[in-house]
């Protein structure tokens, strides 16, 4: 898997938003964080993958809550998928 370029990263009153915009075959391979976070997809086509469990967003999906220190990865589908992470700051 190719590695995805976030297209735009903030913080705001303690919610990061991070967004990408990925061709297929582009995302983030197997991680981990020490805080939960929420992954969106706004189009295309997104798998996300952590032991035993594999889900196919699109803008359509709900929303999916990765729980902190949960390996997982992501990898978009189609050309033009973008996705969104959203989780608390870490302090």
């Amino acid at each position: 898997m190719n590695a995805v370029t976030i297209k735009h990263s903030f913080t705001l009153n303690g919610v990061q938003v991070v967004v990408m915009h990925a061709q297929a075959g582009e995302g983030i391979p197997m991680h981990e964080h020490p805080n939960a976070h929420m992954t969106m997809c706004h189009a295309g086509k997104l798998a996300v993958r952590k032991e035993g469990v594999y889900v196919e967003l699109s803008k359509d999906s709900t929303p999916v809550l990765l729980s902190e220190n949960s390996p997982h990865e992501l990898e978009a589908l189609e050309d033009g998928t973008i996705f969104v992470n959203i989780s608390a700051v870490q302090v």
